[in-house]
């Protein structure tokens, strides 16, 4: 049986505020004459019970940190991802501090208010301070946010020692385009409610921000598209490392994408349907690989 996610149909935009559903044809190719046309992407279950709707989406958290583990995310106690209650949107769900990603279930995530006090959640009710004050501030600042992740990735951590943007290299990358920032300071372990503040305020309403000699931070209106976004921009910091060292030790740089041709890429790959979209097949095989441990 396909799993829920393969079979629950997206909104059908408005022609005014809901985005497409479909990919874009080449520039100047009307839909009708395209050789192959393109399918309409599935989309995000949808809920009329708030509370349903967070039993369901605690089950997506796990399975993301599950996915989390199994790409070599965690490094000690570090890295955390975050879910808005749709209850309370006010509050958040977190894994509790020190809790390896790859055991985390469902009843272990902790519920978070605005004042870092934890109201709910499983037996191990240790909040990562770090991860208040980067979050929360996010959260409180972005309302469109439902996910955010952030973790000490061993490329993003690596690229983040550069001090700089991405470039727009790959097709992967165009995802990027335009749409992540760089924070450019470091003052340790962010433990102080001002520099969670001016890390949301760098972020500002993109869905991507490198934190310099620290590592990256994803966000999205859906948990796979926060997650799809941070395993992506993982593997372009890696392609770039590479890519660079190559041309450099050739005396060269690598090509860059033209904004043109870059920005008509992010329409298919970089938006917020797509991120869900790309996000299912790594749920899939964490689902099947994990039964339903990860859900009790």
């Amino acid at each position: 049986m396909a799993p829920p996610s393969a079979t629950t149909p997206a909104p059908q935009t408005n022609g005014n505020h809901l985005p497409s559903t479909s990919a874009p044809n080449e520039p100047g190719l009307p839909e009708p004459q395209a050789k192959v046309q393109m399918p309409k992407f599935p989309g995000p279950a949808k809920f009329t019970d708030k509370y349903a709707e967070r039993d369901y989406l605690k089950g997506k958290l796990a399975a993301a940190f599950r996915i989390f583990g199994k790409y070599g995310f965690d490094e000690g106690v570090a890295g955390h991802i975050t879910l808005r209650d749709p209850v309370d949107p006010t509050t958040f769900w977190v894994n509790p501090f020190g809790v390896a990603f790859s055991l985390i279930r469902k009843s272990d995530l902790i519920q978070v208010d605005h004042d870092g006090k934890i109201i709910d959640g499983g037996d191990v009710r240790l909040l990562n301070a770090a991860a208040f004050m980067i979050h929360g501030a996010v959260h409180k600042a972005r309302p469109d946010v439902m996910c955010a992740a952030h973790s000490h990735s061993i490329y993003g951590r690596s690229f983040c020692s550069l001090g700089r943007k991405l470039d727009i290299i790959t097709q992967d990358a165009c995802s990027f385009h335009n749409d992540h920032v760089l924070y450019s300071s470091f003052n340790g372990i962010v433990l102080a409610d001002k520099e969670g503040k001016e890390i949301a305020s760098a972020l500002g309403d993109k869905k991507a921000a490198l934190l310099q000699n620290h590592g990256l931070l994803t966000v999205g209106q859906t948990i796979e598209a926060a997650v799809f976004w941070f395993i992506s921009l993982e593997k372009c910091c890696h392609a770039q490392l590479m890519a660079d060292a190559a041309a450099g030790g050739r005396g060269h740089e690598t090509v860059k994408i033209g904004d043109e041709d870059a920005a008509f890429t992010y329409k298919t790959i970089g938006s917020p349907i797509a991120g869900w979209f790309s996000a299912k097949p790594l749920f899939d095989v964490i689902e099947r690989e994990c039964g339903d441990d990860y859900l009790r």
